[in-house]
């Protein structure tokens, strides 16, 4: 996955795209790690691109080191994942819009939920060599940032935007995700199935899923310390404590109590 901020960095700067990009995406990231670390990666609502310039970056499944391809992206999540990344890493991380990855990649991108797979899949092997190569012979960070930028302007698909999925994501988001897919059904006058389709297509995973990401992100963000879990969850839609705790430890691997315990 290359969708994360793993802790203290060497390096984990942030770059505003330019203005032809900006509407598709939210930011990019140079990202330098001297030493070997592993970190845990906590779901978010962006798919993200990513390309090793050196180093080589790992997931893990159970014990083992899978390497990841230099050049990637990576769906949305709805649990925590375990990645590593060998001494001296650099990568060059872009964060999309909701909808924006959909004007690079063919859609449907619900097919790469919980997913990080080689760019190899989409595009031909030659053209991220080049950008390799490029990336490899850049001095700067915003040499690096200009590869991607031309890489994708040259991907762009210029494409009508899908306004009915651009108000469901309004409506889930000013509910921090506790709104009820039904309702958000009833409210933009479609039926669920269709609305469902259409949602996953561009984003990535379904209203309920994208959802339920927007609702516990909601939690660790507005979480005080010493604040009161139960009234927390509560807001947050969860009616029974159980659920809730359920949910937040598939989302973080820890309970609330370890986890908020953690961040002080």
């Amino acid at each position: 996955m290359w969708q994360q901020d793993p802790g203290p960095a060497l390096k984990f700067d942030k770059y505003i795209p330019g203005e032809s990009l900006r509407q598709f995406i939210k930011c990019f990231v140079i990202s330098e790690e001297a030493s070997g670390k592993t970190y845990k990666v906590l779901p978010d609502t962006s798919l993200v691109l990513g390309f090793q310039y050196k180093g080589v970056l790992f997931t893990l499944e159970g014990r083992q080191e899978v390497p990841l391809a230099s050049s990637g992206i990576t769906g949305l999540q709805d649990a925590f994942s375990i990645f590593s990344n060998s001494p001296h890493i650099g990568t060059v991380l872009v964060y999309f819009t909701e909808t924006g990855a959909s004007r690079f990649f063919r859609p449907p991108l619900n097919e790469l939920f919980s997913e990080s797979v080689s760019l190899d899949t989409f595009l031909p092997k030659s053209i991220l060599d080049n950008v390799q190569e490029q990336l490899s012979e850049a001095d700067t960070d915003l040499q690096r940032i200009a590869v991607i930028e031309r890489f994708l302007l040259s991907q762009l698909q210029l494409t009508a935007e899908d306004g009915l999925v651009t108000e469901a994501l309004r409506h889930i988001v000013r509910s921090n995700g506790t709104i009820r897919i039904t309702e958000l059904a009833k409210n933009l006058h479609i039926s669920q199935s269709p609305l469902e389709k259409r949602f996953r297509k561009l984003v990535g995973a379904t209203p309920k899923k994208f959802a339920s990401i927007i609702r516990l992100r909601t939690v660790i963000d507005t979480y005080s310390p010493g604040g009161d879990l139960t009234g927390l969850a509560y807001t947050a839609g969860y009616f029974d404590q159980a659920h809730f705790i359920k949910d937040f430890k598939s989302f973080t691997g820890e309970t609330p109590e370890k986890f908020f315990a953690a961040r002080k």
